[in-house]
């Protein structure tokens, strides 16, 4: 049988008892701490790193699809004058010649559509100037014929329905004059039977020709200026010059504008576009040989990249041999992405089928 603990025993025995310590109760070790630390530091690089892809994904995505929403709008306004083009400007007595417009400023060639008119200065390097130019009247393209002039700025026609006040007019004399010129006049009153008459006008008219451009006519020019799509409007502003105060901006990014003329080579009235090229028509004769217009439009998204994404200059049909330079423009033109839009316009108010052989 154990002797019992005397008093001063039993209290050194508890003196020297440790407490019980429950596992729950250790916390945490600076190993465990440490390794959750890098665990959660690589969780947010990966995190960080998935953002960042996704972001530059998003941005590209979003750049390219707004240079494709642009190359479209842009198109289709340039296209909407396109077809139109030469509306009531076809007749002998109006093609390639000057006109004096309203304002005073001068154009050396009318036409329905020039491509680098020597009156419009060039654009960004590597891209194409267009001018456009047609009417808005209600009277007969081949004009009214002018029985008699009773005052320098009367003109008296045979029927006054096809003219009102504020309409642009052209009037034209019997017979065409070797170097002819036009002044673009303005009806400046209602027409009172069977007088028609203009805010300045021009002498010796009897028996020539009066046409009528309506209201709005439109003598417009493109260009690409600075990576956008400009135009100019030839009644208003002075586009003889590149000032930035005449050219109003249609779109950002078009950072190219290429144009061909489509012609009817082969003598035959089959309507057919065999060739194309640049060479404007210089006789009256040989713009009925021009069916169509080919043109191209590039547009570069908004997304500079970290590395080349274009490998090359893009193409076009016009001319597959000869890309579209983009170095002038940008000496980092690799590093953005770029869309081409390519459109065929049929003239309809210019050629017609039976071109004559050597166009």
């Amino acid at each position: 049988m154990l002797a019992a603990l005397t008093p001063t025993t039993q209290t050194a025995h508890q003196g020297h008892a440790k407490p019980a310590v429950r596992r729950g109760q250790r916390g945490i070790s600076l190993i465990e701490l440490l390794v959750a630390v890098v665990v959660g530091m690589a969780a947010v690089i990966v995190v960080m790193q998935v953002y960042q892809t996704s972001d530059a994904v998003r941005r590209t995505t979003g750049s390219v699809d707004s240079a494709q929403t642009t190359g479209t709008i842009a198109l289709t306004v340039l296209q909407r004058d396109l077809r139109q083009a030469g509306q009531g400007l076809m007749s002998p007595n109006l093609l390639l010649c000057g006109l004096t417009l309203t304002g005073g400023t001068a154009l050396t060639s009318l036409a329905p559509l020039t491509i680098n008119h020597p009156d419009i200065p060039a654009g960004d390097t590597g891209s194409d100037t267009l001018l456009i130019a047609y009417g808005s009247g209600n009277g007969a393209p081949e004009g009214a014929r002018i029985n008699a002039q009773p005052a320098a700025n009367s003109y008296s026609v045979g029927t006054i329905t096809g003219f009102a006040q504020n309409d642009r007019v052209l009037a034209t004399p019997a017979s065409r004059a070797a170097v002819c010129q036009l002044r673009l006049d303005l009806v400046s009153v209602a027409p009172l039977a069977p007088n028609v008459t203009v805010s300045t006008g021009v002498a010796g008219m009897a028996n020539g020709t009066l046409f009528n451009l309506g209201r709005n006519p439109r003598i417009t020019a493109y260009a690409v200026r600075g990576g956008r799509l400009t135009t100019c409007d030839l009644l208003t502003q002075n586009c003889t010059s590149n000032s930035a105060a005449n050219w109003g901006e249609v779109a950002d990014g078009v950072v190219a504008l290429r144009a061909l003329y489509g012609r009817d080579t082969s003598g035959t009235p089959d309507a057919i576009v065999d060739a194309y090229d640049q060479t404007t028509p210089a006789t009256v004769a040989a713009w009925s040989c021009v069916l169509a217009a080919q043109v191209v439009m590039v547009t570069r998204s908004g997304q500079l990249e970290k590395e080349d994404a274009t490998a090359a200059a893009p193409t076009w049909a016009g001319s597959a041999s000869a890309p579209i330079s983009l170095s002038a423009s940008r000496s980092d033109w690799k590093r953005y992405r770029y869309r081409t839009f390519e459109s065929t316009v049929p003239l309809r108010n210019v050629g017609w089928p039976g071109a004559p052989a050597g166009c």
